[in-house]
């Protein structure tokens, strides 16, 4: 069951990229799923981590994935993003059809349509800030524009740090780091995995409100797993899993305990 938010609008940190102006989204969702089950094992050893979901998560909005541990959250980030192959069912990402990809068409869909941002950060600590961001820029042909990877770093509060390592940042500019690293690519969805789960309340407050960013002013689609309720409320839809489920959950506002 997905919940959309309601109530007085917040406010917005502001992201801006001109390019994004001018580029019309066809009407096909940013995320399909249809009857998708993913099995791990067999016979009574066998994992049921996602019984037969059904989403549909429209273009240019913020959703929060969330639910217990064990209740099938990164199962279905992984097979969502095509990193992981459902056992049965359906994954469409824009429009396009990507359950039966063979592994380098799916490498190049994710290069060059999707972004990522991991609670472990993943940022290369070789390389500069900079160049962690230019990276997916290379890696998906595009030329290595360090104007635009300066831009987004400034918008993300980073604005000088290019040349640092991402060893000499906190948590906190890591993450935005990495924000800016999946943005680079002007990705038609970002799945984010925890985002916030490895940072204390005022860097998690930031990062959180550069995605609702993302969303807002760049028109990016967010896929966002969490098991924090608070980060869950910047999102437009929350989908809740259970054992593998999506389930229903109190409206928003209402204590769990008197719904």
């Amino acid at each position: 069951m997905t919940l959309r938010r309601t109530g007085p609008g917040r406010p917005r940190t502001a992201l801006h990229d001109p390019a994004r102006e001018e580029t019309a989204y066809a009407p096909a969702p940013a995320v399909e799923l249809r009857g998708v089950r993913r099995e791990y094992g067999r016979g009574p050893a066998t994992v049921h981590a996602l019984r037969d979901i059904d989403l549909t998560l429209p273009r240019g909005t913020f959703t929060a994935v969330t639910g217990p541990a064990g209740s099938g959250k990164s199962t279905l980030l992984r097979c969502a993003a095509g990193l992981d192959r459902p056992t049965a069912g359906s994954v469409r990402l824009g429009g396009t059809e990507i359950t039966g990809m063979a592994e380098n068409e799916l490498a190049e869909l994710r290069r060059g349509r999707l972004g990522f941002v991991f609670q472990a950060f993943n940022l290369l600590p070789s390389l500069t800030v900079e160049q962690n961001v230019l990276r997916p820029m290379r890696l998906a042909g595009l030329p290595e524009d360090r104007g635009r990877a300066a831009r987004l770093l400034a918008q993300v509060g980073l604005d000088g740090a290019g040349g640092r390592r991402p060893a000499e940042l906190s948590g906190g500019g890591q993450q935005r780091a990495a924000l800016a690293r999946a943005l680079a690519t002007r990705p038609d969805v970002i799945f984010a995995d925890e985002p916030t789960g490895a940072l204390d309340t005022t860097a998690a407050a930031g990062v959180l409100a550069l995605l609702r960013a993302a969303v807002d002013s760049l028109g990016v689609s967010l896929v966002m797993v969490t098991r924090d309720p608070v980060a869950a409320s910047h999102a437009d839809e929350v989908v809740l899993l259970s054992e593998g489920r999506t389930t229903a959950r109190p409206p928003r506002g209402i204590p769990a305990a008197a719904a």
